[in-house]
This record gives structure tokens, sequence and C-alpha cells, in this order.
């Protein structure tokens, strides 16, 4: 299993989860009540909703880049802006939609690109502060990657569930209904 491997599906299901709770929000809100959740918080010091939305969308993007060891194009750093400034451009649901859906289109571009990767190669990832973590590809994507790019997922999903959007552990894991044996789903 190569980084990419690992990383490409990873987003695309929780991305698509996420796009299911914003689509669950809208639905038991109304749009105008749901695009008021783009600006709750879980703590003051902390991004809002619709900033969650795009840093998880930009360390997706990031994700990809970095293991296919490309530059990033001018998208991601827009994207980064909005995120910071959310504050103040909190957009709509829609247009979270429309990231979420940028987003997943571009992994599945790249997961498709059939580059072979090298776990082992080494991956410097600096922080906009100066620090500078020295990883290998597999490192990078085992120890941030991933946790950075839950982290993002899952405080939108702590906001929608604390503005009361009826959510559950089976909207989290939706994607493994795939793979349920059938005749074991409890009868409610």
């Amino acid at each position: 299993m190569t980084p990419t491997s690992l990383l490409a599906p990873t987003y695309v299901q929780m991305l698509t989860a996420l796009s299911q709770w914003l689509d669950k929000a809208e639905a038991q809100l109304g749009q105008t009540d749901a695009d008021t959740l783009l600006s709750v918080r879980l703590a003051p010091d902390m991004f809002p909703l619709s900033t969650q939305v795009r840093f998880a969308c930009v360390q997706a993007q990031e994700g990809m880049y970095r293991l296919a060891g490309a530059d990033f194009p001018p998208s991601v750093t827009a994207l980064l802006d909005e995120g910071r400034n959310a504050g103040e451009h909190l957009g709509s649901i829609g247009d979270a939609q429309a990231r979420i859906d940028e987003t997943v289109e571009l992994v599945r571009a790249m997961a498709g690109t059939g580059a072979s990767e090298d776990p082992e190669r080494a991956l410097a990832h600096q922080l906009p502060n100066g620090m500078i973590f020295d990883f290998t590809a597999e490192q990078y994507a085992r120890d941030w990657a991933i946790p950075q790019f839950y982290f993002h997922v899952m405080t939108a999903y702590a906001i929608l569930r604390s503005q009361g959007v009826e959510l559950g552990k089976a909207d989290y894991v939706a994607h493994l209904f795939g793979h349920l044996r059938p005749g074991t789903m409890p009868q409610s």
C-alpha cells in the first residue's frame, strides 16, 4: 500500500460523508438556517464551520500534491485564504458543497495517475511559522495528513451536532455499509 492509496480513499469517503452531513443540515433546518451554521464555532478561538469545511478540503488537496511531489496550484492558496477569512465571507452551504465536490474530483484524478510512490521518500513539510518537519512519505501520510484532515472533518461534525443536526455514528461511517454482510443489519 502506498501513502496515496491510503489517503485518496480516506479523503473521498470522509469528504462524501461531510457533504451528506451538510445535506442533512439543510434538509432538517432549511437553507437559510443551515447557512447560519457556517458561522458557528465550538470555542471562541476556533474557526467556524465554513473554515472547517474549507480546511478539510485544503488538507486533502495538500496531501495529494505533497505525495505527488508537485507544487501547489494557486487554487490551494485561494482555498486556504478563504478559510482564514471565513469570518468575513462565510459563503453558503452550496459554496461549501462546491469546495467539497472540487476536492473529491481532484483527489480522484490525482489518485488515478498511476504514479509509483516510494513510502520511504524524504518529504519536508514546512509550516507558515517556519517550522519544518522531516518525514518519509509514509510518516507524512500517517502522522500528519490523516490527523490534520480528520481534525477538521470531526470539528465540522461536532459543530453540526452541537447545533442540533441529527447525525449519528451511521452518518460518520456510511462508507462501511457497502461491506455489511447481508442479513446482519439489526432490525429496529
